[in-house]
């Protein structure tokens, strides 16, 4: 499927389907009968051994009670070093280097608290525009605490055209002043991949810590965080890699880091051998580990163990092939089926910048994705006008695509969106 000649029929759509190689991994997922789900960038379904890992954890509560911690099915103590030794061929990491802990926010918060380090004239935090706002408090109120004013000590890079990233600019933004670099492995909104490798050639080149966040891209594009000599990295395992409403988040610490000291410290980051001897000194793990804070959330964590074990098997290699093919497919369709109804496709169109999703812009996107609701397709929304949908390597089917398109054509055509307002709902 390296190369398609386009045809915008069902039949095609069908043919298609009938040629992928990771069509029966779609079983594994618990489907809603006669829906269409496009919304696995904010949220992924649940699979059938993701709910069976969950349940083994409860049964080893149930069972063993604080025993769950060193017996059952899955014991509690290892399970956040297990977990990272099955992320690590989708981060391209060795697996001392992840750990499965906090969120993407407060693991955030761990890596600013541990790596940032004003000296001098190197004050600054570099970031981007279009970032997640997250990203942007957690900066803020580590400057805050510092007694740093973030009007002057957080630089945002300025979008040219309000959708994508140019690295030219974020490289020439990377002054004397800057102490360390936070940037998204995808944007939220467009879907761009920015250029992970150049940018942390770049930043070394100047002598700055650079962290990327993965939210928007583990599970739907390979990484090699260590072969880029990447310095950290976080992200949430709810999206693309189906762990589950509040899954524990994952952190990447490049191994030359080790023995920093964690600026956020907690008994979970202690060395394994020595966390029960209960001592007021601190000892750290001497891995990754060290970054953990609190207890693992147990049963937000468990999912993980089931979803991952999808993924070992499907490759992500062979989940981005087909996630290209995918959103290459609903552009085609787009432009073809949606022609003239003022639709504008937003994301970069090279496969080496477009990450798993399709963003495309319309002033009634509001309206348009409630109207997709009603039509039992789940999409997602981004003020002020942004459409996203994410056909999903894992679960979603070309038909799908081909049917949401269609679906599309319909509401225009009869106008069903005018029935609603054109504004967000309280979880867009």
């Amino acid at each position: 499927m390296s190369s398609y000649t386009f045809q915008p029929t069902l039949d095609f759509a069908r043919k298609l389907d009938s040629e992928d190689p990771l069509a029966s991994f779609r079983q594994e997922f618990y489907i809603t009968p006669n829906c269409i789900y496009m919304d696995g960038n904010s949220l992924g379904l649940l699979s059938k051994r993701a709910e069976r890992a969950l349940l083994n954890s409860l049964e080893d509560w149930k069972n063993h009670g604080i025993d769950g911690w060193t017996k059952g099915k899955q014991p509690w103590f290892y399970l956040a070093e297990q977990l990272a030794e099955r992320l690590a061929p989708l981060v391209g990491a060795v697996a001392d280097e992840i750990i499965v802990s906090g969120s993407t926010t407060t693991n955030l918060h761990q890596h600013i608290a541990t790596f940032y380090k004003p000296t001098g004239a190197r004050t600054k935090i570099l970031a981007d525009e279009l970032n997640f706002p997250s990203d942007l408090y957690a900066l803020k109120s580590q400057l805050q605490s510092r007694g740093l004013d973030p009007k002057e000590h957080l630089i945002l890079v300025k979008s040219r055209d309000g959708r994508i990233l140019e690295e030219d600019d974020i490289i020439e933004a990377m002054t004397e002043e800057v102490a360390t670099v936070i940037l998204p492995t995808v944007l939220y909104r467009s879907g761009q991949i920015l250029d992970m490798e150049r940018l942390t050639a770049e930043a070394h080149k100047r002598n700055i810590l650079i962290g990327f966040d993965a939210c928007h891209s583990i599970g739907a594009i390979p990484h090699s965080f260590s072969e880029w000599d990447v310095d950290f990295a976080y992200w949430c395992n709810y999206k693309y890699l189906n762990g589950g409403p509040g899954a524990v988040g994952g952190l990447y610490v490049n191994r030359r880091h080790f023995g920093t000291s964690p600026g956020l410290a907690g008994w979970f980051g202690s060395d394994k051998e020595k966390q029960f001897d209960l001592e007021i000194e601190f000892t750290p793990a001497s891995t990754a580990s060290a970054y953990q804070i609190g207890t693992p959330h147990v049963l937000s964590m468990a999912p993980l163990v089931g979803s991952l074990e999808i993924f070992a098997e499907a490759g992500i290699d062979r989940i981005r092939e087909k996630s290209l093919h995918l959103n290459q497919y609903m552009m085609d369709l787009i432009e073809v089926e949606l022609a003239d109804m003022e639709f504008v496709i937003g994301n970069p169109r090279e496969n080496l910048r477009r990450g798993g999703h399709v963003s495309f812009e319309h002033k009634e996107a509001a309206r348009i994705c409630k109207s997709l609701k009603e039509n039992r397709i789940i999409p997602d929304f981004r003020s002020p006008n942004i459409i996203r949908l994410a056909p999903v390597a894992l679960y979603n089917t070309y038909e799908d695509v081909w049917q949401v398109v269609q679906t599309l054509k319909t509401i225009m055509t009869e106008k069903q969106y005018e029935k609603f307002v054109n504004e967000r709902e309280v979880v867009a």
